[in-house]
């Protein structure tokens, strides 16, 4: 019978986050662009964002996760209720960001020798730098 009706399994829904449950990449990364987000938001400085960046890369629970914003401002205010000037990075400029303040870093826990940081910093500035004009809407 080809009209048989099988039954759909429920959505699955995001358990609570529970502390001591080891986190992948993906909860790392959001919470690296909430830190870039402070960090442009002027919350954190430069050596603080570097650090607290440097710790979620290593994070393996939630837990670790959290002791990274406990003292920061939940991010409650969406992207289309923040003031004008205060409008969130797009995803890829915040992961550039991000990238190049471990470059940054590496290069200066190495002995900060020869600025080899920038090339990458170019190289992929620049792509992004095209792809965010390209996507930006014109004003005409």
């Amino acid at each position: 019978m080809h009209g048989h009706h099988r039954p759909q399994p429920a959505p699955l829904r995001p358990r609570p986050a529970d502390p001591a449950v080891r986190i992948g990449d993906a909860e790392r990364d959001r919470v690296i662009d909430q830190l870039a987000d402070h960090h442009a938001a002027g919350r954190l400085t430069l050596p603080e964002f570097e650090d607290r960046m440097a710790s979620a890369w290593t994070a393996r629970t939630g837990a670790d996760l959290a002791v990274l914003t406990a003292d920061l401002p939940s991010p409650s205010l969406s992207p289309a209720r923040l003031p004008a000037g205060r409008r969130q990075l797009d995803p890829g400029v915040r992961t550039y960001l991000a990238v190049m303040a471990l470059l940054w870093l590496v290069w200066l826990v190495t002995g900060a020798g020869y600025p080899w940081p920038i090339w990458p910093m170019l190289g992929w500035g620049i792509g992004v730098a095209g792809h965010h004009r390209r996507a930006a809407p014109t004003g005409r």
